[in-house]
């Protein structure tokens, strides 16, 4: 792995939240191993000049599904297992174009995946994966037709499995842990893809959430849960759940809870704007547009709300199959409502101490990984730097893209 040199950079770390003076960057192995403001060190680099550019962390997208690769359930039942994962690792490499060096599979991806990345055997982002997520029957990782009869395996085809009741829970989490899972997922209400429930519904007792949050405890990791509404997030912050998926149509609560324990907000704002344009010609069935219209306006003041309350605000798009061109679009969205400096945390530093890989990526520190961006402009003043597609490098673990 050579040695890189960046000169004639305006460092931005996300936690000072301001453009550092003309400095160079110097990485070797992979990793970041000195920077500085004189003159650059010596030796055999590749060099680049930024030419006064910013050069700011990679991105993380906290909440993806790489297997994901559709809305049309009839076209995904076609796929052999090998076909869709050719696509799914198509769609990372995307990604990472895009300037996103980590994402945070939320249901579906599995440690095979982030294997071939880790090995470079396919240019990609680093995976954090969850493997799949857990439902009840009828929740919201529940996609059979209602005219399918009787229980169906635990291992069902798409980003969830089926568990029910305590036991059933503890074993699936010990299944996903044992595949190599580095967080659990439970989805505790309705949502808005899935066709037969309600967004309103309160899906796992609080039994079954507290069984899959002490075996993530045991194995040194944590819960996510995907969920809407206060009845359901409040139960799961309750519950010990580290991690919240959308927050859409949270309440003064949930954002004491979220505030008092610490815990995380993932929200996912630019899937329902991409749903509400391009959901029926992609194969969204008509039975989710009521939903989008019921969270898609709530979300951004959300977002605002948890924002002013102090909660730990963390990146993600949740964006399936075509729409994730549109991954970007997501700090457009969100500069509504949060300062420029808030977003760029909310992708780098935050999301990188929600993964526990605080000071490994999300940062320039010396010692964390090589994931740098360099940009031009100042994304502090303008988010569209971000947004835009086009970046100057991209960077992955000190090998230029």
């Amino acid at each position: 792995m050579s040695r890189l040199l960046i000169v004639n950079a305006h460092p931005l770390e996300p936690v000072v939240g301001q453009l550092g003076d003309r400095s160079w960057i110097e990485v070797a192995e992979g990793r970041i191993v000195d920077t500085g403001t004189g003159s650059p060190p010596s030796g055999e680099h590749r060099v680049i000049d930024a030419a006064g550019r910013t050069v700011l962390p990679g991105l993380i997208d906290a909440h993806v599904h790489l297997v994901a690769n559709t809305l049309d359930t009839r076209e995904a039942a076609t796929w052999t297992p090998g076909y869709a994962a050719v696509r799914s690792l198509r769609a990372a490499e995307q990604m990472l174009r895009r300037g996103f060096t980590t994402v945070r599979d939320v249901g579906g991806a599995d440690y095979g995946m982030a294997q071939a990345l880790a090995e470079g055997l396919v240019p990609g982002p680093r995976l954090i994966h969850g493997g799949k997520a857990l439902s009840q029957t009828g929740g919201h990782g529940d996609l059979r037709p209602r005219s399918e009869e009787g229980r169906p395996c635990c291992h069902t085809p798409g980003f969830a499995r089926i568990a029910d009741g305590v036991e059933e829970v503890r074993l699936a989490a010990r299944d996903e842990l044992r595949k190599g899972a580095a967080h659990l997922k439970l989805t505790v209400s309705g949502g808005v893809a899935s066709p037969h429930d309600e967004v309103s519904a309160v899906q796992y007792t609080m039994e079954e959430i507290r069984a899959a949050v002490e075996e993530a405890d045991n194995a040194g990791r944590y819960v996510t849960v995907h969920a809407y509404h206060a009845r359901a997030i409040n139960r799961a912050l309750e519950a010990g759940v580290r991690c919240v998926e959308h927050g859409n149509l949270l309440d003064d609560t949930t954002l004491e809870l979220l505030v008092e324990r610490d815990a995380f907000l993932v929200p996912t704002l630019v899937t329902y704007e991409q749903l509400a344009l391009r959901g029926r010609e992609l194969g969204l069935g008509e039975e989710s547009y009521w939903k989008i219209a019921e969270v898609r306006d709530a979300g951004l003041a959300a977002l605002e709300r948890a924002h002013r309350a102090g909660v730990n605000v963390v990146f993600g798009s949740d964006l399936l199959g075509p729409m994730r061109e549109a991954q970007l679009q997501e700090f457009d969205l969100r500069a509504q409502v949060q300062p420029a400096a808030a977003v760029v945390l909310s992708a780098t530093a935050t999301a990188a101490r929600l993964l526990g890989m605080e000071g490994q990526i999300g940062t320039l520190a010396v010692g964390a990984h090589a994931d740098l961006l360099v940009v031009d402009g100042d994304p502090l003043a303008d988010l569209s730097v971000l947004s835009s597609r086009q970046k100057a490098y991209v960077i992955k673990g000190g090998e230029v893209v």
